[in-house]
């Protein structure tokens, strides 16, 4: 009896297996997953292929001629869909490889999308939530980025790169950022100025409010009264002075304009517009550059980082609805660095975006450390061709593995990079050491001020 149990066992599994069926150490069939394009794709490319969104829909199996229920998974390169009853992938295919996106309707009733493909391979995509629209608005997106962002950008998901190419691509980032911190810098220290010149005006007013006081404090018989009253061609120039210092607060610094899907409250109504991050706060604008909302600096009070390509904007109210703005976007990764820079108490990264701190290291500092310790080192084996430290066996491997690390060109180009890269370092510590004087100095003028007006305002008791 026990021969023919395990007969019928084994004779069972070879059927699933020939079904596509395979059995794991629990005994629950599992089905055989089939491979597809997506499963050629390097390990540095699934690491930056991260889901973006996902939203339950159907899909319509053209060989069986029905629907089936499942995930629409979009990625910052792929699109695929996966069952909900064996978690299979059906369809799995690159967002460069999309020619048309369209709104359709399947049998004259059900709304659906449809994808075509490359080859003329057509994708059903119904029954969509919490709506077409907003599932068609968000690839729509991301696949028109995807194609007019950058020229090689179809070329470089799908050729690997060699060493020399991804450490340039990393020094390259790594100078964004640091532009991206200059350029704040910078108008920080703009904007140190524009108080500098307040706290100065605030300063001559009070010493025209110091005059005053004198002159009501003075006898009324005091022979020199009339003349502190009288002094047109004083006020005059100040009034200019005032209306000069206003101006650098009407010009606004500009750091970064994206393309963006935004939807307001809920999630089941969204719009394509822009988003404007400026160093007074953000601004969102409508497709037709509409000012639909500011937000002030001071107004922000939370920035939730959903995933390195969604976040959302939140300003509290009291007795009324929260302002909340939420935005996807496919270039957010270059607005998420300058948010942190001005918006640092306010960011929060949630659990899915918890891969923008996994992709950098522990601190700022690490992360340059070890980026110049890559290209100098690189740098120089490439320049110099010597072996490491060791053994002479290990010497001819060593010369066949480095000698393609880097090119003559990549070379050059890190080079420059690296030059840049100081340069702007040295900028930005003179302005930093330029700022930390200039709160020096506002902190001294705001003390002055503060034991000014105490003064005044004893004064002004002692009067009445």
């Amino acid at each position: 009896m026990r021969a023919a149990r395990r007969g019928l066992h084994c004779a069972g599994a070879e059927r699933l297996r020939r079904r596509g069926r395979l059995w794991d150490g629990s005994g629950v069939p599992q089905r055989q997953k089939r491979p597809g394009p997506w499963r050629t794709q390097t390990q540095e490319q699934m690491s930056r292929d991260v889901c973006i969104h996902t939203w339950p829909c159907t899909y319509y199996l053209e060989p069986k001629r029905r629907w089936v229920t499942g995930q629409l998974s979009l990625t910052s390169l792929s699109l695929r869909f996966m069952t909900d009853s064996t978690g299979e992938i059906l369809v799995s295919f690159p967002l460069s490889s999309i020619v048309e996106i369209k709104k359709e309707a399947s049998h004259f009733i059900f709304s659906s999308i449809t994808i075509l493909e490359k080859g003329h391979a057509k994708h059903w995509f119904s029954s969509l939530r919490p709506s077409r629209n907003v599932v068609f608005s968000i690839i729509e997106h991301f696949w028109r980025e995807l194609l007019l962002s950058q020229p090689g950008a179809v070329a470089d998901a799908s050729v690997p790169r060699t060493r020399g190419e991804e450490l340039t691509g990393l020094m390259a980032g790594s100078q964004k950022r640091l532009e991206d911190t200059a350029r704040v810098l910078h108008h920080q220290g703009q904007q140190l100025d524009s108080v500098m010149r307040g706290l100065d005006k605030m300063e001559s007013d009070l010493e025209v409010a110091d005059r005053l006081l004198t002159e009501l404090e003075s006898p009324a018989w005091w022979p020199f009264s009339s003349k502190l009253w009288k002094t047109p061609q004083e006020t005059k120039p100040r009034e200019d002075v005032s209306m000069t210092s206003c101006e650098p607060f009407g010009k606004e610094g500009i750091l970064i304009k994206i393309p963006a899907v935004i939807s307001h409250r809920t999630e089941s109504h969204v719009k394509p517009g822009r988003l404007t991050v400026l160093v007074s706060g953000l601004e969102i604008h409508d497709s037709s550059s509409l000012l639909m909302h500011r937000f002030e600096r001071e107004d922000v009070d939370d920035i939730k980082v959903h995933s390195p390509y969604e976040i959302s904007i939140r300003q509290r109210f009291i007795g009324k609805p929260d302002m909340a703005y939420r935005l996807i976007s496919a270039k957010m990764p270059e607005v998420i660095p300058i948010l942190e820079v001005q918006f640092s108490k306010k960011m929060e990264l949630l659990e899915d975006a918890f891969v923008l701190r996994s992709a950098r290291t522990s601190s700022p500092a690490e992360k340059s450390c070890s980026v110049w310790h890559a290209a100098s080192g690189l740098m120089g084996r490439t320049l110099h061709r010597e072996p490491p430290a060791g053994d002479q066996e290990g010497t001819a491997l060593h010369l066949q593995t480095s000698l393609p690390a880097l090119s003559e060109a990549d070379t050059q180009e890190l080079t420059q990079i690296l030059r840049r890269m100081k340069g702007l370092a040295l900028e930005a510590e003179s302005e930093l050491e330029r700022q930390d004087e200039a709160l020096d100095g506002v902190a001294a003028a705001v003390d002055r001020a503060t034991l000014t007006i105490d003064k005044h305002n004893r004064r002004m008791k002692r009067l009445t």
